[in-house]
């Protein structure tokens, strides 16, 4: 399956603030396409952005060594020259083409181009190795690849016999190319395009999905422009989410549901997009397009988290006071907002002042005027949420997966709950299987598993309920709590049901942690497998004039304690069976690399356990505790 959870981050009010679901209504010049009696298809919410002459800019992109902005206009010309040059090349409705590329303005506006004319888009995670590509490639049957550059071009050509199907391939450099056919097209067949855009209906195939394969090959989860469409309009109804005037900075790759919602959503609500290929860059970036949102892995935020604890321990004497004075102001008004009490005068007025000494600093990382962040990917420890809260940096969980087109519950600024994934999004209904599994009916569920109708009947319940896989509970409020995946409890050889994902979430709020596996399946107790936070033990053998390689770090007995007192920490609190009775750390990090992580960073479990076997029975060897 795909990504199970989101998460929005609100340090300060709004600009304009959105009206609430039950009352939204919209102008005649942002009516959606269903007020208006027309189809509820990505062609049309593509139109209707660029018929709006919105006075911001559509896109920032990075050229000449500085972000430059394109407007609306500009990229509804290029959308149509390109959707032209497809039709040029016989490219037509139902026509799989596949995007391998990174976060660009040339992947957004190729996808649009393949919208309008009616074609399928099929994206690959950039980073994916030549033989995944290949079996996406193949497995959609795809017509046609655009590639970024040269060496995305050569995983193509090293499986291009495989590949019968495949009779375009073009590269980024060649799309100048392509609109300038789509040109010569439009002027010998001026009404071809829109003939195209009005043959679509809602129900048709808009995207195959690929979800990353955490348990085996991908599956190509197949989305209609309607389940995009209607995804588009209930995130826009989430009151304080976006507003036309937002900058977003997106890196996340379009392959990914959630980035190619955001990528959506962007033209549907009317804000600006600034699109940045490299994910290392994203602190620059953060520093030079200042976004009002910033949508990314929880990864992001961890590494925020692990820097902040290491400057509030490098604090002394009057600062250290400061910083804890701060703390409790922020975490005291962190109170009151979450039960919904109003902030008394006085600790209001001790708030602003922490925000300028203290809050500000950290606020300066991300960009300075961050309005709404969101991860993505996985679960943030309520740890880390509860840190942010208290520096006036609100983080707001959500969950959704690829088979309901992203996203399906969210908490909202005015009503959250930390360690929840808050509550469902308009339209969509939730209930509990008897096993505690979490149901999900909504008209953004997805058709199906591409050539995989036993899969399909195995996830979608006649009646139309999606099968989550993951074990929830529902509150009296409606909010809801994520325990686990279904399939990655462990039952230990004493018949105890221990959820691994709390345990390792929890290892991950140390600063010198970077990921934990735990293991324990039908064995005697639980154990972990950590690798190590390199910048921050790196910082510690420094300062204590140690061997800073990874293989020395790893077997450093000092090391070693660090991460048992970690391990300590998240066993103190938990029943026997339950805690991490052995570790071991690893000399290098999991990564995708070694095909041991998906591209949002979350682990590939059967690949880790395969990878590091002879560890894990090393831990099972002599009982007792220690790395």
């Amino acid at each position: 399956m795909g990504t199970r959870e989101f998460s929005a981050v609100r340090c300060f009010p709004a600009a304009s603030k959105l009206a609430s679901v039950a009352q939204l209504e919209h102008s005649p010049a942002e009516r959606p396409a269903e007020l208006d009696g027309g189809r509820r298809t990505i062609a049309r919410l593509w139109r209707d952005a660029v018929s709006q002459h919105r006075p911001f800019p559509a896109y920032l992109v990075e050229r000449d060594g500085g972000w430059q902005e394109v407007s609306w206009a500009e990229a509804g010309k290029r959308v149509d020259e390109l959707a032209h040059g497809l039709l040029s090349l016989g490219v037509r409705k139902g026509d799989p083409f596949a995007i391998l590329a990174s976060t660009s303005l040339e992947w957004a506006l190729f996808d649009f181009a393949l919208a309008l004319v009616g074609a399928i888009g099929a994206p690959v995670y950039a980073n994916s190795s030549a033989r995944d590509v290949a079996y996406i490639v193949e497995h959609s049957e795809a017509v046609g690849v655009l590639v970024e550059d040269e060496a995305q071009r050569a995983k193509i050509e090293a499986f291009r016999a495989g590949l019968p199907r495949v009779r375009h391939l073009l590269s980024f450099a060649e799309l100048d190319g392509l609109a300038e056919r789509g040109r010569a097209h439009a002027k010998a067949h001026p009404e071809a395009l829109e003939a195209a855009a009005a043959a679509i209906r809602e129900d048709d195939l808009f995207t195959y999905i690929y979800t990353s394969g955490t348990t085996g090959p991908p599956k190509g989860c197949m989305i209609t422009h309607r389940n995009y469409f209607l995804m588009a309009e209930a995130s826009s109804q989430v009151e304080g989410f976006t507003a036309r005037e937002d900058v977003m900075l997106l890196y996340l790759p379009l392959a990914h549901n959630f980035g190619r919602l955001m990528h959506l959503l962007g033209p549907y609500r009317g804000f600006t997009l600034a699109l940045l290929a490299d994910p290392l860059r994203v602190a620059d970036a953060l520093a030079a397009v200042r976004p009002t949102v910033f949508p990314s892995v929880p990864r992001v935020y961890e590494k925020i988290y692990t820097a902040v604890l290491a400057r509030l321990d490098e604090a002394t004497g009057p600062r250290r006071r400061l910083v804890d004075w701060a703390l409790d102001v922020g975490r005291r008004v962190g109170e009151a907002k979450q039960t919904g009490a109003q902030v008394p005068r006085g600790l209001a007025l001790q708030h602003r002042l922490a925000d300028r000494l203290v809050y500000g600093k950290v606020k300066a990382r991300l960009g300075g005027r961050l309005r709404v962040g969101v991860s993505g990917g996985a679960p943030l420890a309520p740890e880390i949420a509860e840190l942010f809260h208290a520096l006036d940096i609100l983080i707001l969980e959500g969950y959704g997966l690829t088979e309901c087109t992203t996203a399906a519950t969210v908490n909202r600024p005015g009503r959250f709950r930390f360690g929840t994934v808050g509550l469902a999004l308009p339209g969509v209904e939730l209930r509990l299987a008897d096993d505690g599994e979490l149901l999900i009916r909504s008209p953004s569920n997805f058709a199906g598993y591409l050539k995989d109708e036993e899969a399909t009947r195995e996830i979608l319940t006649g009646d139309g309920w999606l099968r989550t896989g993951d074990l929830a509970t529902l509150d009296q409020d409606g909010f809801v709590t994520i325990t686990d995946r279904k399939k990655d409890i462990l039952v230990t050889a004493g018949g105890k049901n221990v959820a691994p994902q709390n345990l390792e979430n929890d290892l991950k709020t140390s600063r010198y942690v970077s990921q934990a596996l735990v293991v324990g399946d039908r064995r005697p107790y639980v154990a972990a497998l950590v690798t190590l936070d390199a910048e921050e033990v790196g910082k510690w053998a420094g300062a204590h004039g140690r061997d800073t390689a990874p293989a020395a770090l790893a077997s450093d007995r000092d090391v070693v304690q660090l991460i048992q007192a970690a391990v300590d920490a998240v066993n103190a609190d938990r029943s026997r069976y339950e805690q991490i009775k052995r570790f071991q750390v690893l000399p290098r990090d999991f990564s995708a690399e070694h095909d041991e992580v998906t591209p949002t960073m979350k682990l590939k479990r059967r690949v880790c356990q395969e990878h590091f076997a002879a560890e894990i029975e090393a831990l099972y060897a002599v009982e007792g505790p220690g790395g």
